[in-house]
């Protein structure tokens, strides 16, 4: 990597790093149902995708499967998702959403909206799709 790459990056690492502390601090600060963004993750990706074993969720997440039930036991005893286990393999079981689980998604996602406008409301729609841009590439490095 030249010098200018070096000189330039090192900061931009640094502000990615601000922003992250952000997101969670506004997150944080907004969230009045008390769940991480990896529940209201765990209940978007059930809600998107149907019913998953818990190593599916490991994966999208990018977690230990042991990670995984540390976040479901909270929304199972909220009631807002369910386990069964497969009929013809005890070992393995299925996660499902519940109504009540899409309902609290829905406020999640009212939080999440009031978030994006408070970081990124001031930027322009050419910023916006630049930056997005800028992410994807750096997110599918190779």
């Amino acid at each position: 990597m030249g010098d200018y790459k070096h000189e330039h990056l090192t900061p931009l690492f640094e502000a990615v790093a601000a922003l992250e502390r952000r997101i969670a601090n506004e997150w944080n600060s907004l969230n009045e149902l008390g769940f991480s963004k990896s529940h209201i993750l765990i209940l978007d990706f059930l809600a998107n995708e149907g019913p998953k074993r818990p190593s599916a969720i490991a994966e999208y997440l990018k977690v230990t499967t042991g990670g995984v039930t540390v976040l479901t036991t909270k929304l199972l005893k909220s009631g807002f998702i369910e386990k069964a286990q497969n009929e013809n393999d005890r070992r393995a079981s299925q996660i499902t959403i519940t109504e009540s689980g899409r309902a609290i998604l829905n406020e999640s996602r009212e939080q999440v909206n009031t978030l994006i406008h408070q970081l990124f409301g001031m930027l322009t729609e050419e910023e916006i799709e630049s930056l997005r841009q800028i992410f994807i590439k750096c997110a599918n490095f190779k």
